[in-house]
């Protein structure tokens, strides 16, 4: 802080820290509840009487406008030196001032030294030393040890040493001077020069003069000093007043007004005579005036002395005043003057005092005032007033009355205007001016304005101004308004810890109640509350902030100081409860001899002449004030009569005022009686100290009094009257509360009498109201039941809704309940009774379903029904309606949940969004749980499932097929798994008709095969076959292409099948309109069955043969229906050439129209078409077959290129229409090689006869109509055919395979059946013998090779039978003997003797053997169960392939399969 010194707050020792004491109550009443200030008041009584004090914050709205004549008000304030309030520092500045007093007087200055760079206490060591045996006792025993450890300093630094020669020095000549006894030398002080000069507060000479106007105002160490005494001489005359000489650091004298000097020299002037002669002052001891210059003079009575009479003497003239012997005795005799506040030397404005005190917080704390915090402020104060190094003054406008300058809150006809709005204030109870005199207050029927109890009290505080510890006058209750500035800190004590407090005080000051008994009376000490309550005194504190009211308890000791500058307003009051303690207030007063604010008794009988109007509670607590009054009355007055007073006189004491009737022993005011006496008729004496007012008998003292006994009596019997008339009501409300069996009327007006003589509002009045109240409801509702006037409901969602007038069950039941009760017989009792047994059940039941953990749906929707018919406001409804609900959904889960195959993800999250919206139920919240991960794992399930079956590559169907066992134990449709479970179906079915497929060996069809591998790409599953089945398919594929390639013609518009199967759809090929053909032979389309009449369907029937025998007896059917269709579409097509009459009709050629020009004939089947039409025979050689378009349908491949697809086709084993027809080709051709054999040998072809000629020769060259035609190319005659070699020609057309007999037999035919009579006969004859010679040697040179073959195999048959391991490779070196045969017949024929048993070994067993020739020939043997040899290139293996890998033959693995051989 500013203007602190540094090097004294440095010196200073360092004092305990103040801790705040806990805070007390604080309380903030509601609108309702601050309507009534006592009410409330009463209400937190037993709270707040606990602490002594406490705070109420009013609502928040609660702002009344400040009302005071701030520019009249002007106040002089208190002085407040803050270390001189506190009791216990008070004491230490009393003791230094006698210190400093007594050297002063001895012409030395006291100064106060250091010890551990702190001031030394002298007070403390004093009273230490003396409570240890005194100065002699301590260095005797040798405790100055101990005594610097009791006062603070650290033991073993020999601060013992110190404090004793500090004694010794300062406080020892003292306390001997005290005792009386002689100084052993002239009393001298030496100093450190680190001592501080002390500075005497002069506390009893500063409060007996006022300061001058023209002082500025107090602060720290500069005060006013008035330093002027007064002795008496000797001869009894008073001197002139000299100034005292000491001087204090820090402060300046007070000027002297004009011509006055205080300054006069102790020689000049003796009983007012100046005296010049020296001679005149005389020793007192030897009572010689020699030796002037060592003569002293007294500067207290100029009494004169030699320095060597003085015992002990003085060696030298002492410098500065001088006191003799007698006059040091009697200064330092003199007893201690009462302390009290002096007013400060001039007065302020309020907005002079705020600036002053502004600025002193400001400069103090060296920060803005708003800023300061209150526990700083706190902590500081409690310092300052704790210290005696610093002294702190302020200044404080206390009790300043509000009648002067205007309350702070706005009364009626003041200066201050009201506005419109702040009206209500002028008559609220919290108005410090109203609260006195509320009904309610006892104080309102005292007569006088009491300025501070029933008239307010202002007060202007500053930082640090206090109010010291006491309790209000006549112990009264005070309330406390800030109204604005900053806050006012407050401390406290309970009412039942009053004395404990007053003792604590004595005990710790005793010094300042010797001197003032009444000390706290006086609100000039205060003490720490931290030693209060180190005494075991409870203290509360608070802050009280503007717009804050703080209330102390009767006997409520309080304390405090503002925290800056303030305006706060202050007024008494009194309630009923105080009303014995104010009486006992009165007999601690006679006690202390203190006067009375007011007359207890008469408060008390004016109360009592206003019984009529006052309220009951009030008269009940007079009463008994009031009775206790009477009898002490009775008792002293009997004592008066004892004594001998047997005078009185009957008086107005209201007439006089209080000073002329106190008792002039203990002050008491006297009402009801007092003691005169005629030697002091000024004098009165109350009835307790009669005795004590004079000296004269008690004959001559006079009784006067107020009241007679007998006037007293009716008076006490009138209020006893007003409590006795709430007592009878009482009894009669209570009698009709508690006789429940008796026929009770009247109860209106019981409660129009509390109404009528405002009988107190208590719970008694609440009941009968609420009695009657019931009683009226009662008779309301049974009227309503009897006029039928019940509320409806309406149905809604399951239930009913409320109505607002509706009866509730406990009405209903406290209607029935009260029937018998109350003064009335209500006849529909038994109607009520009813509704309530129904109620009752509906209850009961109720509360069975709502405990049932689950209800069952229709039993509430049941239960709901019921409550239809019941007109009472039923609680349980909104509970039944929730469980109706929650039983519905619990039901719709189990419904769900048992039906797991309708339990979908949507029905789980409907039926949980559907589950969060109802209220919560343990039995809900487990279905929801189970639900909720129910629904949770088949997310999870749904989730892990798709990624499964998404995955690339596919898992395998083991990971699948267990994920799906999981998901089997899930009781919810799972699209996702069910695809998995249907996946997993799938893929075992089809690999078990893929494992089915190849089961025993047989070889699968290539459609199912196929379909297989398409189905399988459906199926997201790892199918291990899938792989081998796939690459099956590709060589499938691979082979069809390659068979396709071998066969087809380029851009033809057959397929594979169509090529390789025989014709089934000669006759729609080759009749492309509807003509004489379709009538010719009706009969063979009639042979055609309808299933095969397509490629299509043999390809059908094919694909689901079941072998390879029911497929070539299909494809035999399809054979032979094709053998017949196309002989007769030959005869069909060769007799429409025959000349006719409706050759104009004759359309022939792809282009249907009639033969002209040069037409080509096909060798198949006997159509003639247009050379220009089709490809031109004429690049024919002579000899060579033509066919058309519709029969060239291949490029007939030579045998030797068909067989090694047969053979790989076997390797792949696979079985496909394509393939059988190729089987089926191969054996034709087989068979059809075997025919040609067959006739050759027969001579079947000898037999051809050749006389055809004039036949073929009608239409060689033919005209119709008008335009001729012709054949080109020469065609084989089909009239010299028999029907097997036109068969055998036609079937060698039909086979798409390219022979060397095909050619030979057509040539030979030709020539044969040429015509004979043309010039070349001779030469086509021989021709026809060229060519069958050469069929023949072919055919013998096929038989031949057949042979030799079959005889090596036999051979090297025989020769590795002996070989253990039958598939060993074994080359027949076999070296072709052949050479070139001749044509003639003989060569051909076979050897007849060769049997077919030889044949079987000799011979290759592939039907289709291709005969190879060379060196060597590779052989495999079949690993089936034929154990048959092949060569191995007529069944398309290699060498190292048929040693490394087993061969099983067609007719192993096809069981069915028909060589044909």
């Amino acid at each position: 802080p500013a203007g602190l010194d540094e090097d004294a707050r440095m010196a200073q020792p360092q004092l305990n820290e103040f801790i705040p004491p806990p805070e007390c109550p604080v309380f903030e009443p509601s609108w309702e509840e601050f309507t009534d200030p006592f009410a409330y008041i009463n209400k937190i009584r037993p709270i707040a009487e606990k602490t002594g004090i406490c705070k109420i914050r009013p609502p928040p709205d609660w702002q009344p406008p400040f009302a005071c004549d701030v520019d009249r008000l002007k106040f002089t304030p208190r002085i407040q030196r803050l270390n001189e309030l506190e009791a216990q520092t008070r004491v230490k500045l009393n003791f230094l001032d006698q210190i400093a007093k007594f050297w002063e007087l001895q012409g030395c200055t006291l100064k106060i030294p250091h010890v551990e760079r702190k001031i030394l206490d002298l007070y403390q060591l004093n009273t230490l030393v003396n409570e240890e045996g005194g100065f002699d006792a301590v260095c005797r025993e040798r405790r100055w040890t101990k005594i610097s450890v009791k006062m603070g300093f650290a033991p073993g630094k020999a601060i013992g040493s110190h404090l004793r020669a500090h004694y010794e020095r300062i406080l020892y000549p003292y306390n001997l001077f005290q005792t009386g006894a002689n100084l052993p030398s002239v009393p001298t002080l030496t100093h450190d020069t680190k001592d501080k000069e002390y500075t005497p507060h002069d506390l009893p000479q500063r409060q007996s003069v006022q300061p001058q106007e023209t002082c500025s105002i107090a602060r720290r160490a500069k005060r006013m000093r008035s330093e002027v005494s007064c002795f008496k001489s000797e001869l009894g005359g008073i001197r002139e007043s000299r100034p005292n000489l000491r001087r204090r650091m820090g402060t300046f004298v007070a000027k002297s007004e004009p011509g006055e000097n205080l300054f006069i020299n102790k020689q000049e002037c003796i009983n007012g005579f100046l005296l010049f002669e020296v001679d005149t002052y005389m020793c007192l001891v030897c009572g010689s005036g020699s030796e002037e210059d060592r003569l002293l003079l007294c500067d207290g009575c100029d009494d004169s002395y030699h320095i060597f009479c003085l015992i002990p003497p003085l060696h030298d003239v002492p410098k500065g005043d001088w006191r003799c012997p007698k006059c040091l005795a009697q200064e330092c005799g003199k007893p201690p003057v009462a302390f009290g506040f002096e007013q400060a030397g001039r007065s302020y404005t309020l907005q002079a005092f705020g600036d002053m005190a502004d600025s002193f917080k400001s400069d103090y704390f060296n920060m803005p005032v708003h800023m300061v915090p209150t526990e700083l402020v706190e902590k500081e104060f409690w310092r300052l007033v704790s210290t005696i190094e610093e002294d702190v003054t302020v200044e404080y406008g206390a009790d300043i009355a509000s009648k002067e300058f205007g309350s702070g809150f706005p009364v009626r006809n003041g200066h201050f205007e009201v506005p419109a709005e702040d009206e209500h204030y002028l008559t609220s109870g919290w108005n410090l001016n109203n609260m006195p005199v509320l009904d309610a207050s006892v104080l309102t029927h005292i007569t006088a304005d009491i300025c501070g109890m029933k008239v307010p009290w202002l007060y202007v505080g500053m930082c640090f101004s206090s109010f010291c510890w006491h309790i209000e006058d006549h112990w009264s209750y005070s309330i406390n308004y800030l109204h604005w500035g900053e806050p006012k800190t407050w401390y406290g004590a309970p009412g039942y810890a009053a004395e404990h407090l007053e003792s604590v005080m004595k005990k710790l000051a005793p010094e300042l109640f010797e001197s003032q008994p009444d000390l706290l009376h006086q609100l000039v000490t205060i003490m720490n509350p931290n030693t209060l309550m180190n005494n075991g005194v409870p203290i509360y504190r608070t802050n009280q902030c503007a717009g804050e009211f703080v209330i102390t308890f009767p006997r409520a000791y309080h304390s405090g100081f503002n925290q800056g500058f303030n305006f706060a307003e202050a007024v008494n009051f009194c309630t009923m409860d105080w009303m014995p303690i104010g009486r006992g207030c009165v007999g601690h007063y006679r006690q202390l001899s203190r006067y009375c604010v007011f007359s207890h008794d008469e408060m008390v009988c004016n109360m009592a002449f206003k019984a009529d109007t006052m309220d009951v509670d009030l008269a009940s607590a007079l009463l008994e004030d009031m009775t206790s009054m009477i009898k002490e009355e009775e008792e002293l007055r009997q004592k008066i009569n004892k004594i001998g007073v047997a005078q009185s006189r009957q008086v107005d004491y209201e007439a006089l005022p209080d000073e002329a009737r106190q008792c002039c022993k203990c002050r008491t005011t006297c009402y009801l009686s007092g003691i005169t006496c005629g030697c002091s008729p000024d004098k009165m004496a109350c009835l307790y100290h009669a005795q004590d007012l004079c000296s004269c008998p008690h004959s001559n003292l006079t009784l006067h009094f107020k009241f007679t006994l007998d006037q007293l009596y009716p008076l006490m019997e009138s209020v006893r009257l007003r409590a006795e008339s709430y007592k009878d009501w009482i009894r009669s409300v209570q009698d009709i509360l508690e006789n429940k069996g008796a026929v009770k009327k009247g109860l209106h007006s019981l409660v129009e009498q509390a109404e009528t003589k405002a009988f107190p509002r208590i719970d008694l009045l609440d009941q009968l109201r609420t009695l009657t109240s019931e009683a009226d409801k009662v008779a309301v509702m049974a009227q309503q039941l009897l006029n039928g006037k019940r509320q409806t409901r309406y149905r809604s969602g399951g239930g009913k809704t409320q109505n607002q007038n509706e009866l509730s069950v406990d009405e209903l039941r406290s209607f029935v309940q009260q029937l018998d009760n109350l003064p009335c017989s209500i006849r529909q009792a038994h109607l009520l009774k009813d509704l309530l047994t129904r109620v009752d059940d509906f209850q009961q039941r109720s509360d069975r379903l709502l405990s049932d953990e689950s209800p069952s749906p229709q039993e509430l929707q049941d239960l709901l029904d019921v409550s239809l018919g019941l007109d009472v406001e039923l609680p349980q409804l909104p509970s039944l309606r929730e469980r109706l609900e929650q039983a519905r959904w619990l039901e719709a889960v189990q419904q769900a949940s048992s039906r797991p195959d309708s339990l979908c993800l949507d029905t789980m999250r409907r039926l949980i969004d559907q589950g969060v919206g109802l209220a919560p139920h343990s039995s809900v919240e487990r279905a929801m749980a189970r639900l909720q991960e129910l629904l949770t794992v088949s997310e999870q399930w749904e989730e892990r499932v798709l990624s499964l079956m998404d995955a690339r590559p596919y898992h395998s169907i083991d990971a699948l097929d267990d994920a799906l066992q999981e998901v089997e134990n899930i009781p919810a449709y799972l699209p996702n798994c069910l695809q998995l479970k249907d996946v997993v179906t799938k893929a075992k079915k089809w690999l078990h008709e893929a494992e089915m497929l190849q089961l025993g060996g047989r070889i699968p069809v290539l459609d199912s095969l196929s379909e297989l591998v398409l189905r399988a790409e459906s199926i997201p599953v790892n199918l291990e076959p899938l792989s081998r089945l796939e690459t099956l398919v590709g060589d499938v594929q691979s082979w069809k292409e390659s068979a396709a390639k071998t066969f087809l013609l380029k851009n033809s518009s057959f397929s594979l099948l169509e090529v390789l199967c025989p014709r089934c759809d000669v006759r729609s090929a080759h009749q492309k309109c509807k003509s004489k053909k379709a009538k010719e032979a009706p009969q063979l389309c009639k042979k055609i069955p309808t299933k095969l009449e397509s490629v299509c369907d043999v390809e059908r029937v094919l694909s689901e043969s079941k072998d390879s025998a029911s497929a070539m007896t299909t494809l035999s059917e399809v054979r032979q229906r094709e053998m017949e269709t196309l002989l007769a579409l030959r005869a069909s097509n060769e007799s429409k050439l025959l000349p006719a009459e409706n050759s104009c009709a004759l359309s022939v050629c792809v282009c249907q129209k009639p033969p002209s020009g040069a037409m080509v004939q096909c060798e198949l089947c006997r159509d003639i078409f247009h050379c220009n039409c089709v490809t031109s025979a004429a690049d024919l050689e002579y000899g060579q077959a033509w066919l058309c378009p519709l029969c060239q349908r291949s490029r007939k491949p030579p045998l030797d290129k068909v067989l090694p697809l047969l053979a790989s086709l076997q390797r792949i084993r696979i079985r496909l229409p394509e393939g059988d027809a190729l089987r089926f080709l191969i054996e034709r051709t087989v068979q059809w090689q075997h025919k040609v054999q067959q006739a050759c040998t027969e001579g079947v072809l000898e037999r051809v006869s050749g006389r055809v000629g004039s036949r073929m020769s009608s239409y060689l060259t033919q005209e119709t109509n008008g335009s001729s035609f012709y054949i080109e190319h020469q065609s084989v005659p089909l009239q010299g055919l028999s029907p097997e070699l036109e068969e055998l020609m036609v079937e060698g057309f039909l086979l798409q395979v390219t022979l060397p007999e095909t050619e030979q037999l057509y040539r030979y035919l030709l020539y044969k059946l040429s015509q004979r009579g043309s010039p070349q006969h001779k030469v086509k004859d021989n021709t026809s013998i060229y060519f069958l010679s050469s069929l023949k040697s072919e055919a013998a040179n096929r038989q031949s090779k057949r042979t030799k073959r079959r005889k090596d195999s036999s051979d090297s048959h025989h020769s590795e039978k002996a070989k253990k391991k039958k598939k060993k490779l074994k080359k027949s070196k076999e070296r072709s003997e052949e050479s070139k045969r001749t044509c003639s017949p003989s060569h051909t024929v076979s050897d007849p003797a060769l049997s077919d048993s030889e044949e079987d070994f000799s011979l290759c067993a592939a039907p289709w053997c291709r005969e190879p020739e060379g060196d060597e020939v590779n052989w495999v043997q079949c690993d089936g169960s034929c154990n048959q040899w092949f060569h191995q290139v007529c069944v398309g293996l290699s060498a190292e392939r048929a040693e490394k890998e087993d061969y099983v033959c067609i007719s192993c693995t096809q069981p069915d399969y028909d060589r044909g051989e």
